[in-house]
């Protein structure tokens, strides 16, 4: 789907982008790793609060290995929530283990093709895309979650094997684009599988 990139992509970089650290970040500000995740979130859906001490444990268990990139892409003139300064307010109060990078133009967003808030790319050291979707199947409520997605690729990439179920759907709030209704998604848009 031209949409998203997908699996085999090269993962362009994206320009610099504010963190809530007040640095600007791209994929060639990060440390030497072998892998990078970046996830498009934000401040206010429900799937991405019920899900961040699940991507807590996931960054803590492969941070050796694994740099994780946090983009919050949603306008906040949609959601008021999700604003920088509340970006800000949200790594205070949480202590993420994560970079949190502001998309205001929401360049980054339309590059990666982000459908959803969680949407996670899993990616290797040459910007290889190996992985595109969800973390789990119910972001919602993660006691109630049958998958792992995401651990299991990341598990998988650290071993050298093949990627057994590199797409699936992300779940979540979809990206709230500039000038746009709530839910409105872009035409091409649609579920990766």
């Amino acid at each position: 789907m031209p949409y998203t990139l997908m699996p085999g992509d090269t993962v362009p970089n994206f320009n610099p982008l504010v963190s809530t650290d007040r640095i600007s970040y791209n994929l060639d500000s990060l440390p030497s790793r072998p892998f990078n995740v970046v996830f498009f979130t934000c401040n206010h859906c429900p799937y991405v609060t019920g899900s961040d001490e699940l991507t807590r444990e996931l960054v803590d268990s492969f941070k050796e290995q694994v740099n994780f990139v946090a983009i919050n892409s949603n306008s906040k003139n949609t959601y008021g929530e999700d604003s920088f300064e509340n970006m800000v307010l949200r790594m205070e109060a949480n202590k993420f283990p994560w970079l949190y990078l502001h998309d205001e133009t929401q360049e980054t967003a339309k590059l990666f093709g982000a459908l959803k808030t969680p949407h996670f790319f899993l990616m290797n050291s040459e910007r290889k895309l190996l992985y595109t979707g969800r973390a789990t199947d119910n972001p919602l409520d993660i006691e109630k979650r049958k998958t792992n997605d995401l651990e299991k690729t990341l598990e998988e990439a650290l071993a050298g094997k093949e990627i057994s179920n590199p797409v699936t759907n992300p779940i979540g709030c979809n990206i709230k684009w500039d000038g746009k209704p709530a839910h409105w998604m872009p035409a091409e848009a649609c579920d990766l599988i």
